[in-house]
Order: C-alpha cells, then sequence, then structure tokens
C-alpha cells in the first residue's frame, strides 16, 4: 500500500490500522530548536478522541502520544526542543473490540470502502476497517499541533456549522462557544437543539452528515504557487483525504457561481498601517493560488456514518445477496470529531508551504515594492 505520506519540506508519514496495537506517524522536515513535548501535542487529540459525549463512538482510547524521536534537551535553556532529525510519534490501541465485527467479516458495508479494498488488495482487515479507519486521524492530528509551532503568529480554529438541514446563524457565531458544546458549534442556540436531533437520529440507528469550516489566521503572504502547487489546491487534497469527506470550498466556494463580479471582486484600499486592505474575503485569502493575508477559509462536507442499525442490502466477497446491518460504536455524525482533524490538516499544509516559501525566496519580499529604474 503506498500513499501513506503527505507534504514537500513538511511531510507526514502515518502508519498502523484501526484494531493493531498502536498507531503512529513519523515527521520529516521539521526545523531545529522548536520546543515540544508530548504535553505540547495531547490537548489537540483529547479534543477529537472518542468517547467525550454520547454523541461520538464510545470507544474509550485516551490517545495518549508519545515521542519517540527527533527532540533533545536544551542545554541552555533546559527546555526539550526538536533537533531537525525525523519526529516519531505513537499511540497505543487499547480499546479494540474486533469481536463487533466477526458477523460482518464477509459482508461489504454499504458506503465503506470495504468493496474497493477487496478489489484492489485482494483482502482487507474487517476490524473496523483496518487503514481505512478514521482512527489513522488521530496521527494527523498529533502532526496538525507540531505544525502550528513551524508558522509564526499562525492560529487555525474550526467549527461544525451544519448538520444535516440545521445550519449556524452567522450573526451568532461566537468562537467562545466551540469548546463549551460537544459539536464544535459557535452558535450556541443551534448547538442547544443539535442534541435532541442527535439522539432521534442514535434511537432510529441512522446517522447524519455535516459541513465544518475551518480558518487560519496569520497565514502571511505570498504563499503557494500559482500552478501546480497552489495553496489552495493543496488545501483541497489534504482536506478530501479526511475519511468520509465528499466535497470542499474555499472562500465563497460554490456559493461564488451566484454572485456577480462586483460582488465576488474583493476590493481594496491602503489600510492604516501601509499595506493593502482587502474590504471583503470571497475568495477566502488566497488568489492565484497565493495567501493574500487575509484569513484562510475553507469548508468540508463530510457525509452521513456508514455504519448504521439500520438493514441495508448488500453483497459479500463470494458474490452472494444479503443483508447488512452494522452493530459496534460508532458516531452517529463522523463530522463533530473531524473538527480537530481539518484543523490539523490546514495547519499541516500552511506549514509545509511556508517551509516552501522560505527554502525558495528566503522572506516574504517587504512591500511596497521598489518599482525599477527608468
Amino acid at each position: 500500500m503506498s500513499f501513506n505520506t503527505f507534504g514537500h519540506l513538511f511531510r507526514v508519514t502515518t502508519f498502523g490500522e484501526s484494531h493493531g496495537p498502536a498507531i503512529g506517524c513519523v515527521i520529516d522536515g521539521c526545523p531545529p530548536r522548536i520546543p515540544l513535548t508530548e504535553s505540547d501535542i495531547q490537548p489537540y487529540l483529547d479534543r477529537r478522541r472518542p468517547g467525550q459525549s454520547r454523541y461520538t463512538s464510545q470507544r474509550q482510547e485516551p490517545d495518549a502520544v508519545k515521542i519517540l524521536s527527533g527532540v533533545f534537551v536544551d542545554e541552555a535553556s533546559g527546555a526539550q526542543v526538536t533537533t531537525g532529525a525525523p519526529i516519531a510519534l505513537l499511540i497505543d490501541n487499547v480499546d479494540q473490540r474486533s469481536k463487533d465485527y466477526s458477523d460482518i467479516k464477509d459482508k461489504y458495508r454499504p458506503g465503506h470502502a470495504d468493496y474497493t479494498y477487496d478489489v484492489k488488495y485482494g483482502l482487507r482487515d474487517y476490524r473496523g476497517g483496518g487503514r481505512q479507519s478514521a482512527r489513522e486521524t488521530a496521527m494527523r492530528v498529533a502532526a496538525g499541533a507540531v505544525a502550528r509551532k513551524i508558522v509564526p503568529g499562525l492560529n487555525v480554529r474550526g467549527a461544525l456549522v451544519q448538520m444535516g438541514p440545521h445550519r449556524v446563524d452567522r450573526a451568532r457565531w461566537d468562537w467562545a462557544e466551540v469548546d463549551k458544546n460537544p459539536f464544535f458549534c459557535p452558535d450556541a442556540k443551534t448547538a442547544a437543539m443539535l442534541g435532541d436531533y442527535l439522539d432521534g437520529l442514535r434511537k432510529r440507528g441512522s446517522s447524519i452528515g455535516a459541513v465544518i469550516e475551518v480558518v487560519a489566521e496569520g497565514v502571511p503572504a505570498g504563499l503557494g504557487a500559482p500552478i501546480y502547487g497552489k495553496l489552495d489546491g493543496d488545501l483541497a487534497a489534504a482536506l478530501m483525504s479526511i475519511n468520509a469527506v465528499k466535497g470542499v470550498e474555499i472562500g465563497a466556494g460554490f456559493g461564488a457561481a451566484e454572485l456577480s463580479g462586483e460582488e465576488n471582486g474583493d476590493e481594496m484600499r491602503m489600510g492604516n498601517d501601509g499595506k493593502p486592505l482587502f474590504l471583503s474575503n470571497q475568495a477566502g485569502g488566497i488568489l492565484g493560488g497565493i495567501s493574500t493575508g487575509q484569513p484562510v477559509v475553507a469548508r468540508f462536507a463530510v457525509k452521513p456514518t456508514s455504519s448504521i442499525l439500520i438493514p441495508r442490502r448488500t453483497v459479500d466477497r463470494y458474490g452472494q445477496e444479503t443483508e447488512i446491518a452494522t452493530t459496534g460504536r460508532h458516531d452517529p455524525c463522523v463530522g463533530i470529531r473531524a473538527v480537530p482533524i481539518g484543523e490539523a490538516m490546514v495547519a499541516c499544509v500552511t506549514a509545509d508551504h511556508y517551509l516552501r516559501q522560505r527554502g525558495q525566496v528566503g522572506e516574504t519580499p517587504a512591500w511596497p515594492f521598489t518599482p525599477p529604474a527608468r
């Protein structure tokens, strides 16, 4: 199985299966002398881990991360810092229940990658999906914690902005609310009704999808490249690589099709700091594949959880038609825990492009530019 690595200069390789002994990752390209301990990574993993409310999988995984390599205690400061060598991170799996899947090991679950894995490799790990499981994304979150330390002043935040037909009211948007409810929802009124909505779906044995928005502030202008290294192109690829994601948009996204030219083009004036000031952000902080210095805004759509109790028609790996109902511990809305995963992928892509920019042209050129002599 190839393609377990993403990034160019900031490179992350993940390994491990849902019901194996552990999952892990190796981070290549992290600059040296950046303070890094397990306590810098753990808070992000705690936001993603299952079993924290009745609205997510009840699998009890502490997701305690261990740093195996790539750090050393700096004698001058006494702090543990990165060395520039590969950083290896490991999380033990402690709450597998493989027997939950024994009854369906030969059946293809509708909406899952069971059939496609089988037809590609000729075998599959039916215990929670093995490598196809979203358990792998814990390592992306760990890598994202490291990535956030690379770009000075970077602040990446995510929120659930839609669950099923229920959208947040942007007039009530409050980032402080995101960590006050189990849905990562920035609208307290909408969050208050989502619990009953999900309880109803759970009792029916069904599930629902969601839309997540990630906003990266402090992204310097000039990151990205205009053709095959577009910042928004790499963000879209990174977010699409998350399990169950079926759509990505940047800025106004698909809504741009409804806008006129004068509405969509972000007008500019000179700010008090002597730099260009954008009057809107329909572009989502990226023009021509290159960051503008505005907040980078991306949204992604997560499909409903495919593992549900309602019986569905399917076939097995021997070509027999049958029915399947998936028992076990599953999220009624996988979009909830996708929030910290989306944040991590945006952080990793931003760090990668920051290092690319620094490697290619050094520091971002000062603006305004000195016109050439005539």
